[in-house]
Order: C-alpha cells, then structure tokens, then sequence
C-alpha cells in the first residue's frame, strides 16, 4: 500500500498532480485546495489513497493527512465515490467542510455537482460525530493565493478544463467562468474554478 509520493512535481493541474519518484511519474487526482497547496514547489509529498478496481487503478494525492482523512470520511457515506468527494473538497476547504458537517447546513453541500438533499443530510448524519476526531493543520483556501496567470484566456481555458475532469459539460462550464472572470478580470485559476463550483 503507497503511504505518500515524495518527489518532484513533474506536472500539474487543478485536478491532477504528476510526482516523478526514481524516474517513475505517479499521476494523482487532486483536489482544487490541494492544488493551492502544493502550487510552485518543485518537490512535494503527496498522502495518498488507492482506489483499486477490476478496471482502474487510481491513485488520490493530498497535501496533508487531514484532507486524506475527510477524504476516507467522505467515501464512508453510501453513495458517495471518490470523484463526487474530490468535488466536494474542491468545492469546501477541509475548515469550511467540518463547519458545514458540524453545523448541519446541507445548504451548501447540496451546491456541489451530485450532491441531492438526501445525499447531503446522509454526510451530515454519518459524519458529524467523527469530524472533531480529525486534527492536522489546514490548508489554505484558495483566496489566500497570489499566483495569478498572465491573461483571461488562460484562466478560462485551465478553469474550463478542470471543471469538465471534474464532469461539468464544458459549455457549462465556460459559461459560468465567463461570468466570474468578467466580473472579476484578475481572477485567479484556482478561485475561479472554485467560484464555478458555488455556482453550477
């Protein structure tokens, strides 16, 4: 079982990580706070999760413990696989996601991509009482971040692409990231797709 990837970060985007450890580039699915994270290091240590099945084996990278944690928490809930939990922790940052879990507010659960009101009082009922077990430093939000990328077309394009690997249909997507970028010209990539994903 692989604990973490710790190696050089060989490519990146906000879905997805690509650490070269010994000459073999791992390819970890990654979630938008993760990204934030791990953003402009040429090295990183990735904790992960194996997702193994008869027809994939997919690996799940995470800067911390904690997000891994509410990760594994998450996929506990019926109905709720590894994509749908990566969404939600794009969506939420590991603080904002206890917040709402401890506060019962299926309001802004039920705003991310596949998540109904049954489904999202289900994550609330399971998890409220094994939130405050998890500990561990949290990650930064992506309002915290100052890379900014050099023009709108970039940022509508990268945003665009990691909302359809996230499984928005791209004409959706474009349309709303159309909409934040107007409203906000200096937007970066990461909170552009995270606004995106408040919003569809």
């Amino acid at each position: 079982m692989i604990e973490y990837l710790k190696g050089d970060l060989s490519e990146l985007t906000p879905t997805t990580a690509t650490v070269e450890c010994h000459g073999v580039g791992y390819l970890a699915n990654i979630s938008l706070n993760t990204y934030t994270a791990i953003q402009n290091r040429p090295q990183v240590k990735l904790y992960v999760y194996e997702a193994i099945r008869e027809d994939a084996y997919v690996l799940y990278g995470f800067a911390d413990k904690r997000e891994r944690e509410l990760f594994l928490q998450l996929i506990s809930v019926s109905g709720i696989g590894g994509n749908t939990a990566r969404t939600i922790l794009s969506a939420l940052n590991p603080n904002e996601l206890c917040d709402v879990i401890a506060s019962g507010n299926d309001k802004l659960l039920k705003m991310v991509k596949g998540i109904g009101g049954k489904t999202a009082q289900r994550i609330i009922i399971e998890l409220k009482d094994k939130i405050a077990t998890i500990g561990g430093d949290t990650l930064n939000s992506a309002a915290g971040c100052t890379l900014f990328v050099d023009t709108t077309s970039e940022v509508l394009d990268s945003a665009v692409a990691a909302l359809t690997m996230l499984g928005y249909t791209a004409s959706a997507s474009q349309k709303v990231v159309k909409a934040i970028i107007k409203e906000q010209p200096a937007v970066t990539v990461e909170a552009a797709i995270k606004e995106a994903l408040r919003r569809m």
